[in-house]
């Protein structure tokens, strides 16, 4: 498998609103909605010293009043990057496992019992963010981010006795399929829907003729992970964040 394809599919799945590249490493921007979107992401080698790196993407983050995020990833990081950030006051956060699965072997454990929609994008994010409990003031730009995915993109939601009650949205790009924003009502969890729903979005895939799917999961969120382990993912790398204290470094 490749990663740097893997990567390249990801950030496409959840693109930012303005994105630059510099001496090997993707820097997006988007008004500060997830840390995902609005980070710095080490990705091929460079020629140009790591200090003077840091310094400018500080002082361009700086200047759209963001924090300067970075997202070091584990088979790219440059060697003695992230011993820097620390030393300059970045902590580390947010640690995220990659997992995959091989569709081409995969085979669907059990037939749904329950309805799967295809909702459209405002209809889909509406029940995301009831569920997901994700703050009001965010939708709009959660919208933006949602409409600015180039690549052709499945908006799921499970139906249980005609209630909605688990969600999901998938994002195929090449051989890829990217599962993200898997969530289930609070009232409806521990019954198995969040597999049903992720299940039927993997044969969805495979009858596209996908290979692979991956998804990212926060290495302290162990009932998805066990989710996903149980349904047949595995972990192929991790990430992490470096955040500054108090806001930009200097």
């Amino acid at each position: 498998m490749n990663f740097h394809l893997l990567e390249e599919a990801a950030l496409n799945a959840w693109p930012a609103v303005h994105q630059m590249l510099y001496d090997g490493w993707v820097l997006r921007f988007a008004n500060g909605y997830t840390k995902r979107a609005n980070s710095i992401n080490p990705l091929y080698a460079g020629v140009l010293d790591l200090y003077e790196k840091i310094d400018y993407c500080e002082k361009i983050y700086t200047a759209q009043n963001l924090l300067p995020i970075f997202r070091l990833i584990a088979p790219f990081v440059p060697p003695g990057l992230d011993v820097m950030l620390a030393a300059r006051g970045y902590d580390r956060m947010d640690p995220t496992t990659v997992m995959t699965l091989d569709l081409r072997a995969w085979q669907e454990k059990a037939a749904s019992t329950n309805e799967v929609r295809v909702l459209p994008l405002n209809d889909w994010l509406s029940l995301y963010t009831q569920m997901s409990g994700a703050a009001l003031q965010n939708e709009a730009l959660h919208r933006e981010i949602l409409k600015a995915i180039l690549a052709p993109r499945l908006m799921a939601v499970l139906h249980h006795q005609g209630q909605p009650v688990s969600c999901g949205l998938g994002v195929l790009q090449g051989g890829y399929l990217g599962l993200f924003d898997i969530f289930t009502a609070a009232n409806s969890r521990r019954q198995g829907f969040a597999a049903e729903l992720v299940s039927a979005m993997l044969l969805w895939a495979q009858r596209q003729g996908v290979s692979q799917a991956y998804l990212q999961v926060m290495e302290n969120n162990r009932p998805a992970r066990q989710l996903y382990t149980k349904l047949g993912f595995e972990r192929v790398y991790d990430y992490w964040y470096r955040v500054p204290q108090t806001g930009p470094a200097q």
